[in-house]
């Protein structure tokens, strides 16, 4: 796709060697030539006004207009009275093969089209059409306004003193955390943030993590664990949280936990098996990583404080904006044990000096105005209605179906008849344009026999393609 630069003079690199033979113009088209070829300007590009490239290059005018008009004549520009000159399109001369190199037309690999959904049930992907854009701009623009210069150097590898001073208040109020600023630090999301504290475990002799099976993205977290130079052991998680017997037996010296909402199965980690996970942790001199990742939607549950409240010495706790905002955003938190920030911190410098402190400012100023809250108000309304229409669905099309998970967060675990085939739900559904999520991707092992199961995310649907989608394949998910 062409990029619309505005303005009249977009930049061009282009270079005129005054001490050659060759002629000014005859340098200029070659240039312009050799770029279309190279595809360094595409199709529909708009050049520079003759007038702003002829004071760039230090020549006339009249030089470059000549030179556009010769490319125009040979089918590389186009250009129209009261517009600007353009790459014209299909301006790429097509290499022509010799016959008896050229692959037969039958051979040759065709693109497969992804097809286009009627309704996509993707889990862990919130609303992105409601981002709070005019919010979003107000606060960025008070960042700008109001950012000390020296601030606009490289600071604090853990992040914006004001956002850590702000975040440690939100989190302490709302999330029950022992949020210290000094041990916050900021990074681009969950991802960064588990990295940063497995390669702090890492440098204290730790050798094995365990994570939640099935969890949110056991692959990942496994290459992640691996690249820190530690062991991925999968655990169990039944319908209390992680199993703290297998946890204990599988001689991890950390844990990667979801217990505020297990991702994907829903589940809340029981108070006993809190307790007893922390007792775990202070037995084996071991560590808990924390995703406290939609937290901020609750529904039918009284809201469950973070577990690094409770053993702050002992738990890494990570949060971010993408669940509560959107992806886009890129920033979240890390509260850190005391006598790992520093490490953290180090990591966090060297990986990338940290994140944007524009950005960090824009969200200490979302969250001081209120302006957070007041969305996140808004979008606990909006799940909440999207969640009914879900589970009135499906007790009117496809009433076998059991639905759990539901207490917070946008999406849903559906457990399907014992005979059914999750991958073979999954394609059909894909055959009627209906995208559906099978439990088995986010297992690391095996699924038990006869528990087949879907992940039904709602936050990215509008309620109307929720109740289109479902009914669509309503009766692939009953009994087979």
């Amino acid at each position: 796709m062409a990029i619309p630069w505005s303005g009249l003079g977009p930049e061009l690199l282009l270079r005129l060697d005054r001490s050659a033979d060759l002629p000014l113009r005859a340098q200029l088209e070659t240039g312009l030539r050799d770029a279309i070829r190279g595809s360094r300007l595409q199709g529909g590009e708009r050049l520079p006004s003759s007038r702003e490239l002829a004071r760039e290059l230090g020549v006339s005018r009249g030089l470059v207009q000549e030179c556009y008009e010769q490319l125009v004549a040979e089918g590389y520009l186009t250009s129209q009275a009261g517009s600007a000159t353009r790459v014209a399109a299909g301006a790429l001369p097509q290499r022509r093969e010799p016959a008896a190199r050229r692959e037969p037309a039958a051979l040759a690999p065709r693109p497969t089209a992804s097809p286009r959904l009627i309704a996509d049930f993707m889990p862990s992907v919130p609303d992105l059409a409601s981002f709070p854009r005019s919010d979003w701009a107000w606060a960025m623009r008070e960042a700008c306004r109001e950012i000390p210069t020296a601030d606009l150097d490289y600071g604090d590898p853990r992040g914006s003193e004001v956002l850590r001073q702000v975040l440690a208040g939100y989190l302490r109020r709302v999330r029950a955390a022992a949020a210290d600023p000094e041990r916050i630090v900021v990074c681009t999301g969950f991802a960064q943030g588990q990295n940063l504290a497995l390669r702090a475990l890492a440098g204290i002799g730790v050798r094995c993590v365990a994570f939640e099976d099935p969890g949110y993205d056991t692959a990942e977290i496994a290459e992640t664990a691996q690249a820190a130079g530690l062991r991925g052991v999968p655990v169990p998680v039944d319908e209390s949280g992680v199993d703290v017997a297998a946890l204990a037996a599988s001689g991890a010296q950390a844990v990667v936990l979801t217990p505020a909402h297990q991702a994907p199965t829903g589940v809340v980690l029981t108070a006993s098996r809190r307790h007893a996970v922390l007792d775990w942790a202070r037995q084996n001199d071991a560590y808990i990583v924390e995703d406290d990742y939609d937290s901020e939607f609750r529904y039918d549950r009284e809201p469950v404080g973070m577990l690094q409240g409770l053993a702050p010495e002992r738990v890494f706790a990570i949060g971010t904006a993408s669940k509560s905002l959107a992806p886009a955003v890129r920033l979240g938190w890390m509260i850190s044990p005391a006598g790992l920030t520093e490490a953290v911190a180090e990591a966090k410098r060297i990986g990338d000096r940290g994140s944007s402190t524009l950005d960090q400012l824009a969200l200490a100023n979302l969250l001081e105005s209120g302006r957070y809250d007041r969305h996140l108000r808004r979008m606990r309304a909006v799940y909440a209605a999207r969640r009914t229409v879900l589970i009135e669905t499906l007790a009117r099309h496809a009433p076998t179906v059991r639905l759990t998970g539901l207490a917070a967060g946008f999406h849903a675990v559906a457990h399907l008849h014992p005979a059914a085939d999750e991958q073979a739900v999954v394609a059909a559904a894909l055959d009627r344009q209906v995208g559906l999520h099978p439990m088995e991707d986010y297992r690391a092992t095996p699924a038990p026999a006869g528990a087949p199961q879907l992940i039904l995310g709602f936050g990215n649907l509008p309620e109307r393609g929720i109740t289109i989608g479902l009914t669509t394949v309503a009766d692939l998910l009953g009994e087979p």
